[in-house]
């Protein structure tokens, strides 16, 4: 049965800001935008990067390796790749395009809750 496992400080991560944390045994990305907070599995569903090494506009994260874009409020693939060509043929042979597993998030006490 989900449960919520506190896994930071609100005064941990700052606006912008994406961490890595582990909640009941799973690496689970943490990210702030304004006085939100979102989190999301920290590996690609397609490449398998760790995706807190990415690149966070607004809730829209960018895997590392590939580029593809999710939208953190609900995981929904925003873009598969930026690649082009005979590269995303194969790419989308070998790994077809999947949204991002996301988990419901709570702050209470100064902390960050997450039900994983």
């Amino acid at each position: 049965m989900p449960q919520f496992v506190d896994v930071l400080p609100v005064d941990q991560i700052k606006n912008g800001e994406m961490k890595s944390v582990i909640a009941d045994g799973l690496g689970i990305l943490i990210a702030r935008v304004g006085d939100q907070y979102y989190a999301a599995i920290n590996t690609c569903p397609h490449m398998g990067a760790v995706l807190s090494r990415g690149r966070l506009e607004g809730t829209v994260l960018t895997c590392p390796r590939h580029h593809s874009q999710f939208d953190l409020k609900d995981g929904h693939l925003v873009r598969w790749t930026d690649w082009k060509g005979i590269k995303l043929f194969v790419a989308k042979l070998l790994r077809r395009p999947r949204p991002l597993a996301t988990y419901p998030v709570k702050v209470e006490g100064g902390h960050i809750y997450v039900q994983v």
